[in-house]
C-alpha cells in the first residue's frame, strides 16, 4: 500500500511537494464515506482507498504520475539497464537558473507485509547524489544511507555488505542489492513492480496484460462481467490468434511490426465481440460477431483493455495509478470504477487507485471525502504546487464541484480576452483582473 510520495526538481515540480494517501481526522457529511472510503493501517493511521487529482491542462497532474513512474522504473532497472557512462534519463525543473545544477529528489513511503518503509534518492543525469532506506516496525530506523560514494549500512541490512564497490555511480544501491537476491531489497522491488502506472489515453500500455489474463477461464468471466456491466451491448467475447496479413493489420499495430518481411510468419491476437441480433419484429435471430479493434467504439476498446489492470489490482491489493482515467469513458463508468475500489466486496484487499481527471461529476461530498481530492496548480513562475481540499476552510455540505469550477480552490485555467480573436484589429475588452489566491486554512 502507498502512504506518501514526494518529488522535487522534476519536470514542472520545482520545490518539494508531497502527495499523501493518509486519511485526515475529519467526519464526512455522508457517514458511509468514513466507513467505505478509508481502511485502517495502524491504530494511529488510516489510509484512503482512492485519490483524485484535478487541475487545469498543463498544471502538472500528469507530471505527478510521470514522477512516480520514473521512480518505479529506475528502482527496477537502474542496476541492469544502464551502462557505466550512460546518462540517467531524468528531467529537472527547467524554468529556474538555480535548479539546473541541483539534483532531482524522489521519496516513497509504503507498506510491504505490514512493515512500513521510507525509501528515496537524489540524482542528476550523471550520478546518484544520495540514497536512503528506513524501516518502521515500532519506530523508524535507518537501514542504509548513501552520500555519493560513501555508504553507511546498519547491521539489520547485512545483505548490502560488500556490494558498495559493485554499485556504479549511476545505479541505485537498492537495485544492486536486489540483483544479488537481498531479502529486504527484493521485497521492495517487488512492491514497486506491483504498482501499475498507466495512461488512460494509451490502451497499448496495458492491453497485453488483459489479453494474457483473458486466457484464464475464471478471469475471462470476470472481464466479460465487467464489459456487460457498462451496457456496451456486448453479450460475449472471444479471442483467437491468426497469422498477420495485410488484410487484418490492426490500426494500433506498433511501427516495428509494420515493417515485417514478405513471407515472414507473425501471429496476431484478435479479440471479437459478440452481439445478439433480432428480426424486424424484435425476435432473437442469432448472433453477430464484430472485431473489437475495427468495429467497436474507442470507449469499448478502452473498457476491455482497462479491465485487466483493474481486476489485477482489486484481486491482489495493488496500487493502480492512472492518468486521464475518464478519457473516452462516460461519467457513470468512471464513477462505477471508483466505486469498485470503495466497495468492500469488490476490494477486500484494500487496493488503492490514484488518478488524474477533469471529471467534476466526482467532486461530490456524497462520493468523496475532502482528503481524497487533490489539486495541481502552476504559479506565475511555471512551478506546480500540489495541495488537498483538506487545506481549505470548507463545510461538509459544500458543493465541491461547483465551487471548484467557480475557482474557489484554484487549479482551474484562466481564460481571458478570448473574444479579441474574433474582433477586427484585436480591439476587445480589457483582460479581467487575475484571479485571487484561494484562501486555505492555516
Amino acid at each position: 500500500m502507498l502512504i506518501e510520495f514526494s518529488v522535487e526538481n522534476y519536470k514542472s515540480f520545482k520545490d518539494c511537494v508531497t502527495f499523501s494517501m493518509v486519511a485526515a481526522n475529519l467526519r464526512s457529511k455522508n457517514k458511509k464515506l468514513d466507513e467505505n472510503n478509508i481502511f485502517h493501517y495502524k491504530k494511529s493511521m488510516d489510509l484512503v482507498k482512492v485519490a483524485a487529482v484535478y487541475g487545469a491542462n498543463a498544471s502538472g497532474k500528469s507530471n505527478l504520475i510521470r514522477a512516480f513512474r520514473f521512480m518505479r522504473r529506475f528502482v527496477i532497472n537502474s542496476s541492469k539497464e544502464s551502462q557505466a557512462e550512460e546518462e540517467i534519463d531524468v528531467e529537472n525543473f527547467r524554468l529556474c537558473t538555480e535548479t539546473k545544477k541541483m539534483p532531482s529528489s524522489f521519496e516513497s513511503i509504503f507498506v510491504v507485509d505490514d512493515v512500513r518503509y521510507r525509501y528515496g534518492f537524489e540524482l542528476d543525469r550523471k550520478k546518484i547524489h544520495s540514497e536512503w532506506l528506513y524501516r518502521a516496525k515500532e519506530r523508524e530506523t535507518n537501514l542504509f544511507m548513501r552520500e555519493g560514494d560513501d555508504f553507511s549500512l546498519k547491521g539489520t541490512f547485512s545483505e548490502g555488505r560488500g556490494l558498495e564497490t559493485k554499485t556504479r555511480k549511476n545505479a541505485l544501491f537498492l537495485s544492486v542489492c536486489a540483483q544479488w537476491n537481498g531479502a529486504i531489497s527484493t521485497d521492495i522491488l517487488k512492491w514497486f513492480r506491483s504498482c501499475v502506472t498507466i495512461s488512460g489515453l494509451d490502451d497499448l500500455e496495458y492491453k497485453p496484460l488483459t489479453i494474457k489474463m483473458f486466457e484464464a477461464r475464471d478471469i475471462k468471466e470476470r472481464i466479460l462481467s465487467f464489459i456487460r456491466e457498462f451496457d456496451f451491448g456486448i453479450d460475449n467475447l472471444s479471442m483467437k490468434s491468426s497469422p498477420l496479413t495485410a488484410e487484418n493489420l490492426p490500426m494500433d499495430l506498433p511501427d516495428a511490426v509494420l515493417g515485417f518481411r514478405s513471407g515472414e510468419k507473425l501471429d496476431i491476437t484478435v479479440i471479437n465481440t459478440i452481439h445478439k441480433k433480432y428480426d424486424g419484429k424484435g425476435r432473437y435471430a442469432g448472433e453477430e460477431v464484430f472485431n473489437l479493434e475495427k468495429n467497436e467504439s474507442e470507449g469499448t476498446q478502452k473498457a476491455f483493455s482497462f479491465s485487466g489492470p483493474l481486476l489485477d489490482a482489486l484481486s491482489n491489493g495493488k496500487v493502480l495509478i492512472v492518468d486521464e482515467l475518464d478519457a473516452r469513458f462516460h461519467p457513470t463508468i468512471t464513477k462505477a470504477i471508483v466505486q469498485m475500489f470503495h466497495g468492500k466486496n469488490y476490494n477486500p484487499k484494500n487496493a488503492q487507485l490514484v488518478f488524474a481527471t477533469h471529471d467534476t461529476n466526482l467532486l461530490d461530498n456524497r462520493f468523496f471525502r475532502r482528503d481524497q481530492i487533490w489539486f495541481a496548480e502552476k504559479n506565475k513562475f511555471g512551478a506546480t504546487d500540489l495541495y488537498s481540499l483538506v487545506e481549505f476552510k470548507v463545510r461538509n455540505d459544500a458543493s465541491f464541484g461547483k465551487d471548484y469550477i467557480d475557482g474557489k480552490y484554484g487549479a482551474v485555467p484562466f481564460i481571458g480576452g478570448i473574444e479579441k480573436i474574433f474582433i477586427e484589429n484585436g480591439n476587445g475588452e480589457d483582460r479581467p483582473d487575475a484571479k485571487k489566491e484561494p484562501e486555505k486554512s492555516k
